[in-house]
């Protein structure tokens, strides 16, 4: 376990500064550039871009390759691009466009570590401890998508938005660092002679496709990402310019989840035990779409209380329903064939945050930041749809049962 710890604490300081970004570039973008809303919603769409383009490809790479290079490179790379951003904001030289650049850039980047990442945890623990495992990091990226927000806030204030981005670049030196001191060295990966990487993704796509537990989980997963990267492409704005928010109060309004995710993490593998894992999945879904419908009743003063309860049920569901989808992709699936299953799951995910942040920066525009909280929020309910059709919905227990 000592090599498991190591990279839970790389993950969890990684994870931490990463999500400090995520609320200061759009800050930066806001406070420091003067960007309009749909301005805005591009900062977000050039993050997530990299999994559109190159997603696919990156399963299959990682399948192709010992995963712990793959992490160090690419947690050292994406330290030197954050630097960029303080630098050029010292000698009064930042632009919108390198900050698109630079985000899409480490979003590129974040691809490769993540389906690395992923494939990388079963590979250096057994089976029967993988739920546990997979708990620990989801609750660091919960808890860091919380704490990183608020610090992200405060530090904003206190040093102006650019300069965030130079904590982030230590804390991907500090995840290097201790992935570099992992122990457990993994076997050189055989090559087949005949290898050919269209049909090496193809066969990482027709496996999600035709399985009948991973199909449905994919498609409910970019339903939900698709209503919540909408919603969150306006939310800095809706908080700022709608609500009359600082950043620093911003920040805090986001701890209170916090409480939701360290209650998660501790009781997720008794509350799957007791539900089982199809309906602790189908109900965190439920809950999770319900909370990002809430957000748009938020009004100012008492009004807060509605995005608080969100970010506490958000928080909860998201822990619980990523421990279960993880644990069921890492289990089902065929190790030789891990790195592409989870880029592809991965990328039905992602892909459609782009096209969210969008379509929710031109709706903004149009029709308000309030409406399209609200219509994305719905769209985020219509997620649990997916899992309740058959034959995912006449399962109670799902891991252990192939193809």
């Amino acid at each position: 376990m000592g090599d498991f710890r190591r990279l839970w604490l790389a993950d969890a300081v990684s994870q931490f500064g990463t999500r400090m970004t995520f609320l200061a570039a759009p800050l930066v973008a806001v406070l420091y550039l003067d960007a309009s809303t749909f301005q805005v919603a591009l900062v977000r769409t050039f993050e997530t871009l990299g999994w559109l383009l190159f997603g696919l490809l990156a399963g299959a790479w990682v399948d192709r390759l010992r995963c712990r290079p793959v992490l160090l490179v690419t947690d050292f790379g994406r330290a030197a691009l954050m630097l960029s951003v303080p630098a050029a904001a010292a000698f009064g030289a930042l632009a919108l466009g390198q900050l698109y650049v630079v985000m899409f850039l480490v979003g590129v980047l974040t691809v490769f570590f993540e389906v690395a990442h992923q494939s990388y945890l079963p590979r250096l623990l057994p089976r029967d401890e993988l739920v546990a495992a997979n708990a620990k990091l989801a609750a660091n990226a919960s808890v860091a998508a919380l704490a990183g927000a608020s610090a992200g806030g405060y530090l904003v204030q206190l040093v102006t938005a650019p300069f965030v981005f130079l904590i982030d670049a230590s804390s991907f030196v500090w995840s290097g660092l201790w992935v570099r001191a992992v122990r457990h060295r993994e076997p050189p990966v055989e090559r087949a002679a005949d290898r050919h990487l269209g049909r090496e993704i193809a066969a990482g796509v027709r496996y999600v496709v035709r399985h009948p537990v991973l199909r449905p989980i994919a498609l409910s997963t970019a339903t939900i990402v698709f209503g919540q990267g909408g919603g969150m492409a306006v939310s800095v704005v809706f908080l700022v310019r709608d609500i009359g928010l600082s950043a620093g109060v911003i920040g805090l309004l986001g701890t209170v989840g916090l409480v939701g995710a360290v209650l998660s993490a501790g009781i997720a593998r008794r509350l799957v035990a007791r539900l089982g894992q199809a309906w602790a999945l189908a109900g965190g879904t439920l809950l999770l779409g319900l909370a990002f419908l809430a957000q748009a009743f938020t009004t100012p003063g008492w009004g807060l209380a509605w995005w608080v309860a969100s970010g506490f049920v958000a928080s909860f569901c998201v822990i619980l329903t990523n421990v279960v989808s993880m644990t069921i992709r890492q289990v089902v699936c065929p190790p030789e064939l891990l790195g592409r299953v989870n880029a592809m799951m991965e990328l039905t995910a992602w892909a459609v945050v782009p096209v969210a942040g969008l379509l929710g920066g031109w709706l903004a525009t149009y029709a308000g930041t309030r409406a399209t909280l609200l219509v994305f929020g719905a769209v985020a309910c219509l997620a649990v749809v997916w899992l309740l059709a058959p034959p995912l919905a006449r399962r109670t227990e799902i891991v252990g049962a192939r193809g």
